[in-house]
């Protein structure tokens, strides 16, 4: 009887970090579409339409800041200190976004608010992975994918509803009550938890993943230069070296293969998603409201998918076949016919595709290694963030010339995923808990 009345509230407080999970990735979702449905008229009313990199960019360059530091923080402030912290940048740069009148404004608004996020991302996810048992991880894998598809249904066109009766500006503000409340019960459920990550946990501040931001923000900045777009992108690529595995960029057999293919995915498939709505209105030459269609089509697609994915085995090539699908897709949308039907099933494919690929993925990703918790976790946020920052800091530059451009990269990083994936190895028989670098 005393044993389990001590077990008890360890059992409460992993129930709570699966629910701030949920949360978070939930309003992962909503900023997502809010951020995406919104960018065609924020470029033009902030009359940045060719710099698109820097305005889509700032909250993952926020992020990639953060997590270098993240640990250090946690382990002098803690989780309720940190969480005081990171509440007020993120509340506080998303209203400089949202009262943004130049480009630049904007782009150090969703940097602040993208620091931010990145103060927890590290302890939940690497807490998550440590305390939850096979059982509850399954279930925050369903219901983490699930979390995508409401907001798929229903968020471009809610976002577009309120943009027209409040303006871009509060709408952007719309996703912060549901990420606040996410973060508060993560804190909750780990309060006191100092193993995942500072000092407590033993790991050390690793400065040579700042050459990832730092690389990155040379490709945003580069405006047509394309000897510093190079270097800057060389650099960031050092970075992700540094910050991953052994093996990872030889593509060794296993994790490496897996985290080398989830970063490669990341910059093929966030970095096309960032752009949909520009490439249909200014591309296809389709409404706004049509062009949030598409936009919703794949990340439904990817939900209901991963739904099944989840519950059963996942094939041995599953996660390269997926991603092939994809790669494909992305191929249709820069080379195929303009027409709106043509995008729509093309996208919702490739969704699909993503959700086929990505629960094996990520399986394979955080295990069969022997790092720990706080390891894998940054491993694989690493790999997929970093791999979504490059997409967007390099497709935005490509796309304010050409974003027909921008999309044949976005294919070939894609197929070059798919590669990776046949070196990832067999699905894994013991699931890990499932969360995404996307949390805002």
């Amino acid at each position: 009887m005393s044993m389990r009345r001590v077990d008890d509230p360890r059992r409460a407080g992993d129930r709570w970090l699966a629910v701030g999970i949920v949360a978070l990735e939930f309003a992962a979702a909503v900023s997502t579409f809010v951020a995406s449905t919104l960018l065609p008229i924020v470029a033009a009313d902030l009359g940045a339409r060719d710099r698109l990199g820097l305005l889509i960019a700032g909250g993952t360059l926020g992020l990639f800041v953060a997590m270098p530091l993240a640990g250090t923080a946690l382990g002098r402030l803690g989780a309720g200190r940190t969480l005081a912290l990171g509440t007020a940048l993120y509340v506080g740069g998303l209203v400089a976004a949202a009262t943004a009148r130049t480009a630049w404004v904007f782009a150090a608004g969703q940097f602040t608010a993208g620091t931010a996020s990145g103060l927890l991302a590290v302890f939940g996810i690497s807490a998550a992975i440590r305390r939850l048992d096979d059982a509850l991880r399954l279930k925050v894998i369903a219901a983490s994918s699930a979390m995508w598809i409401l907001p798929a249904m229903v968020g471009p066109a809610a976002t577009l509803a309120l943009e027209h009766a409040a303006g871009w500006r509060w709408t952007l503000l719309a996703p912060v009550p549901v990420v606040l409340a996410g973060r508060v019960l993560v804190v909750r459920a780990v309060r006191g938890d100092r193993v995942a990550g500072g000092p407590a946990g033993g790991d050390r501040l690793r400065p040579a993943g700042l050459l990832v931001p730092a690389g990155a923000a040379a490709v945003v900045l580069a405006d047509g230069a394309w000897l510093a777009a190079a270097a800057g992108a060389l650099a960031a690529g050092a970075g992700t070296v540094a910050l991953l595995p052994r093996g990872t960029a030889r593509l060794r057999r296993g994790a490496p293969a897996a985290l080398a293919a989830m970063a490669l995915f990341g910059a093929g498939y966030v970095g096309a998603d960032s752009l949909i709505t520009v490439l249909l209105t200014d591309g296809y030459g389709v409404s706004l409201a049509r062009a949030a269609v598409v936009l919703g089509a794949a990340p439904l697609a990817w939900g209901l998918t991963s739904l099944v994915v989840a519950r059963v085995a996942t094939g041995r090539q599953l996660p390269a076949a997926g991603l092939a699908v994809t790669a494909a897709a992305a191929a249709v949308l820069a080379a195929g016919p303009r027409e709106f039907a043509v995008a729509l099933v093309a996208w919702a494919a490739g969704g699909a595709g993503v959700g086929l690929a990505y629960p094996g993925l990520y399986l394979r990703s955080t295990t069969g290694t022997d790092a720990t918790a706080a390891q894998l976790a940054t491993a694989v946020i690493t790999a997929e963030t970093v791999g979504g920052l490059l997409g967007r800091a390099g497709g935005g530059a490509l796309a304010s010339s050409s974003v027909t451009a921008a999309y044949v990269a976005f294919a070939a990083l894609l197929a070059a995923a798919a590669l990776a994936a046949t070196r990832s190895g067999p699905a894994p028989s013991t699931p890990t808990a499932q969360t995404s670098s996307r949390a805002p």
